[in-house]
């Protein structure tokens, strides 16, 4: 991590936890993932389009560890998302990155799906 994230990197994802700046935080934004969902370590459990402005990504995995106070559900997850970075002197000084946590919330029944709320439709 330390040959590619800046000193100063800034991970601008407004769906993550703020870990601080540069390849410590980014390390720690890492761990807390793939702690959660181990796969995301396989870079066979990601698929890749690129663009010229950025990574389309979609990741898979089964919930294997604690998620932000959710313990493990051991249920199947896919999310897509999009990371958009800067460059320069071939490190990533910072990241814009979007991705479905609402979707992967439901997926984890930690949220209800659309009209499986309690009294969704109810009058």
């Amino acid at each position: 991590m330390n040959d590619l994230i800046a000193s100063n990197y800034v991970n601008h994802a407004p769906n993550a936890p703020d870990f601080g700046r540069g390849p410590e935080g980014y390390k720690r934004l890492v761990n807390l993932y793939t702690t959660a969902f181990p796969i995301f370590v396989d870079y066979r459990g990601q698929r890749l389009r690129r663009r010229q402005d950025g990574h389309l990504l979609e990741c898979y995995g089964n919930h294997k560890g604690d998620f932000q106070g959710t313990p493990p559900t051991n249920k199947r997850i896919s999310v897509e998302g999009i990371t958009i970075s800067r460059h320069a002197n071939g490190k990533i000084l910072e990241s814009r990155v979007s991705w479905d946590a609402l979707g992967m919330m439901q997926q984890l029944g930690v949220v209800p799906a659309l009209g499986q709320a309690k009294g969704a439709g109810a009058r």
